[in-house]
């Protein structure tokens, strides 16, 4: 289990990473670019599960590189990632941080960084690690 605190740490550790607030959700950016944000479940989302579970507890969005990457990682089948109606054509995956792992949830903040950050500033990063 992560904790959203925890994960916002994660996402502040990366270099140029800013936190702030759209449609009332904590989100981090990188430059302008959104690289992860919360996404409560709003009625319609919760009334599409239909007759399934509907994920609960915080869920983080974070971005894919595209949506090849984004169909990747949800064949991989790793408990706790997942998408929704909404985000149909969108480059971005949902977490559920009750659910998901502490190591695959880093590896895809990091990407999500890495797909938003601007290059010089990937570059950097990359060559420091």
């Amino acid at each position: 289990m992560v904790t959203i605190d925890e994960f916002a740490s994660w996402a502040m550790g990366f270099p140029g990473a800013t936190e702030g607030t759209r449609w009332g959700n904590r989100t981090w950016t990188v430059g302008k670019q959104a690289f992860a944000w919360e996404r409560p479940f709003r009625k319609a989302d919760i009334e599409r599960f239909g007759g399934e579970t509907v994920p609960s507890g915080l869920i983080v969005a974070v971005r894919v590189e595209d949506l090849g990457e984004k169909e990747a990682v949800l064949a991989a089948g790793r408990k706790g990632f997942f998408t929704i109606p909404h985000f149909d054509g969108h480059a971005a995956v949902l977490a559920q941080l009750s659910a998901v792992g502490k190591r695959h949830l880093r590896e895809a903040l990091e990407d999500a960084w890495l797909c938003s950050a601007p290059e010089a500033l990937v570059q950097q990063y990359l060559s420091s690690r």
